[in-house]
């Protein structure tokens, strides 16, 4: 069969080509013919259309009959091999029978295995996914536990990595979900909370301001003290001086170190407290890398800032009676270096929290208000004892400042403010002490009964008259006891403007012109209008202007001892340049030309006096021959009064006869008659050359012989000169 079906195949003929067939192949052109020919041309053409179908009907009907045997015989043979198709139909589906009936145990089994293996599966994968979220879980864990501690700064450590690390493995699973949302909120509250911590710093700082800024004055004053004491060695070697620092480093100087621990020897197992020791910083700290950690540091750094700016402020405030006590400047200046020293130390310690610029601004301001603040407060002082004080807390606090690095020069300035400040309250004390000692003198030479007294007495005043020295004892001093106490005030003067001048960086010709300019002050300004007050006294009789004068020449002569006093604690000679000279000479001469008018005005008002009492007898016929009553007291009280003028070294001139000195040392201001005008003494000399015709108060002049009158002659000569050349 197969053999026929094969050589029918290979009989059948080949496929019709319609297109051909009928001649279509371009039925456009041909249907385009059709319509363009005559009208007879479209039947012509169904005619022929009809005779190609009929011929081709033919050759289908042809191959039909060529291919119908091998139609029927196919489907012969499909009826035989359908009987066999259900035999083997039959066959498969009892074996399916018996494999459903043999496999059912199986399959059952299989379904169990197949189960537990789905089990051990999501075992497994329960497993797996529980070994990625325990992590997870242990470190959110973790997170609480620093929360609860208060270990903020490893808390955000470990939400960086719960964030970065663990949750993305598992972020799939709803509680990481609700972990991952809820870290921000953990993060606001752990700024809060650091925020909160930082204000509860910076409110401890203002209070332990004090405790800071009194123990780093306190060792800075033990390291002031000491390097003093060592200053002596460093002539000696290449020993400098060291720096004291409250943040507890070491300085170097030179190749020298210095341990922090030097100091007295009564403090010398004293703990040396720090900063740290006095302050807990690390809340700062701790606020800082919180804020670094949460990329926001520059808010931290400038709420930091704004809030020490408004403590500076307060700090620089002063409390209105700061000035009458020395502890509330101690105080105002322990707040002011308990700041600074607190910034010196976050400087130090924290990178960027604060710099140097910004510390040096806020020194600046707080510079400029502290030089008002004690300019203002101190001109309130009129103690210099608490005037000294300050100077001293001025010079220890810049100190203590100026080992932190900041500039102090301007409060060494100040200090020449306040150096005139205490000068002038100096000044007022010693006018006080110059009115007592005026007041308790009883103007009269002192008396000294032994040699003990006697050296008492030169002891504190520097007297030296051999006459006087030859004398036996008891014998008289020819000044009051006003004197020496007045030289000792000068003195204790000195010493006390000197204790201004410690500890002021200057150099020795500075101090020795410091001295000499406030003594200067002193003897020109406060003792000289003492004495000007004191000749100018209702009671002040001309005993007691007598004894002035005389108190005032040694005075004079005892300001070279001065000098010397000050050149021996200065070691700065007389003779340099710039060296300040005393002026002390002019102001016993001013005053003993004022006792001198004040003598001529009261001997007039006292001669005046006499001849306003005088009882006169206008009715006596003539004259009894006698001098009055009045007339004889008159001349009693003048011979008694020109008995103690006999004491005044102004009178040299006429008792000693000591012209030559006169007009030798005419003009100088060294000169022993300073004071005595020529015309005045031409006037007297030309009066006593008519002694004979006068019966005057010179009467004892009357006993100069003829040399002694060519001698006036001579003096009155030259003196007319000197009166004419003024004149001129």
């Amino acid at each position: 069969m197969n053999g026929d079906v094969s050589s029918v195949c290979h009989e059948v003929p080949e496929p019709i080509n319609w297109e051909s067939a009928y001649n279509i192949s371009s039925p456009v052109l041909y249907q385009r013919s059709i319509y363009d020919d005559q009208p007879n041309a479209h039947k012509r053409f169904m005619e022929k259309l009809d005779a190609r179908i009929r011929n081709h009907d033919r050759e289908i009907e042809k191959m039909c009959n060529f291919h119908h045997q091998g139609f029927v015989d196919a489907i012969t043979e499909l009826l035989k091999v359908r009987i066999d198709a259900e035999k083997l139909m039959g066959q498969v589906t009892d074996t399916n029978r018996r494999l459903q009936e043999a496999g059912r145990e199986v399959t059952a089994q299989t379904e169990e295995v197949i189960c537990c293996r789905i089990q051990q599966r999501n075992m497994a994968t329960t497993v797996e996914k529980l070994q990625l979220c325990i992590p997870v879980l242990e470190m959110y864990s973790k997170l609480k536990e620093q929360l609860e501690s208060k270990r903020y700064y490893a808390a955000l450590k470990t939400m960086e990595q719960l964030e970065k690390v663990y949750i993305p493995r598992v972020s799939q699973y709803r509680f990481c979900q609700i972990m991952a949302e809820n870290l921000p909120r953990l993060r606001e509250e752990i700024k809060e909370i650091s925020m909160s911590d930082l204000k509860d710093f910076l409110e401890s700082i203002r209070k332990h301001s004090d405790k800071v800024g009194e123990t780093a004055m306190r060792q800075a004053q033990q390291h002031r003290t000491f390097n003093s004491a060592i200053a002596k060695q460093a002539s000696m070697g290449h020993y400098t001086k060291p720096v004291y620092s409250l943040n507890g480093r070491t300085h170097t100087h030179n190749g020298l170190m210095i341990d922090d621990n030097t100091g007295d020897e009564d403090e010398a197992d004293e703990e040396i407290l720090t900063a740290q020791d006095l302050v807990d910083f690390s809340p700062v700290y701790r606020c800082l890398h919180i804020y670094t950690v949460l990329g926001d540091r520059e808010t931290f750094e400038s709420y930091y800032r704004k809030q020490r700016k408004k403590q500076a402020r307060l700090v620089l405030q002063p409390q209105a009676n700061m000035h009458e006590t020395v502890e509330g400047y101690r105080k105002y200046f322990n707040q002011i270096v308990g700041f600074f020293v607190v910034e010196d130390h976050i400087l130090n310690a924290t990178q960027g929290l604060v710099t140097r610029a910004f510390t040096d601004e806020l020194w600046n301001m707080a510079l400029s208000k502290i030089i008002a603040v004690l300019r203002t407060h101190s001109s309130y002082c009129d103690d210099p004892d608490l005037v000294l004080e300050l100077k001293n807390l001025i010079v220890i606090f810049a100190d203590t400042l100026q080992d932190y690095g900041f500039p102090v020069n301007r409060l060494f300035d100040l200090l020449f403010e306040v150096r005139d400040q205490y000068n002038e309250t100096l000044l007022k004390k010693w006018a006080l002490v110059f009115r007592e000692i005026f007041e308790l003198d009883n103007y009269s030479p002192i008396p000294v009964e032994t040699e003990d007294e006697y050296k008492l007495v030169v002891s504190r005043f520097p007297f030296h008259d051999a006459e006087i020295e030859k004398q036996d004892f008891p014998k008289k001093l020819p000044m009051s006891q006003s004197v020496p106490q007045i030289y000792t005030q000068v003195k204790e003067f000195i010493y006390a403007s000197l204790k201004f001048s410690e500890s002021l960086h200057r150099s020795s010709t500075e101090i020795d012109d410091m001295l000499r300019k406030s003594t200067n002050l002193l003897l020109t300004r406060t003792l000289s209008s003492c004495l000007q007050n004191l000749i100018k006294k209702p009671h002040i009789g001309l005993t007691e202007l007598v004894q002035i004068i005389i108190n005032t020449t040694h005075l004079e002569q005892a300001c070279r001892y001065l000098e010397e006093f000050i050149t021996n604690i200065t070691n700065v000679s007389p003779e340099t340049v710039h060296t300040t000279r005393l002026y002390g000479l002019s102001t016993f001469k001013d005053a003993r030309h004022a006792a001198e008018g004040e003598i001529y005005t009261k001997l007039n008002q006292k001669i005046d006096e006499f001849i306003q009492l005088a009882d006169y007898e206008w009715g006596m016929a003539e004259s009894d021959g006698r001098a009055s009553g009045y007339l004889m007291d008159l001349i009693n009280f003048l011979r008694s009064t020109f008995q103690v003028f006999t004491h005044l070294p102004l009178l040299d001139l006429f008792m000693v006869w000591d012209w030559s000195t006169y007009l030798a040392d005419y003009g100088q201001p060294t000169s022993k008659y300073l004071r005595v005008n020529p015309a005045t003494a031409l006037a007297l000399l030309e009066k006593m050359k008519d002694t004979s015709k006068k019966n005057n108060i010179f009467s004892q002049f009357r006993k100069n012989d003829r040399d002694k009158q060519k001698l006036i002659e001579t003096v009155v000569k030259q003196l007319r000169s000197l009166v004419n050349g003024m004149s001129s």
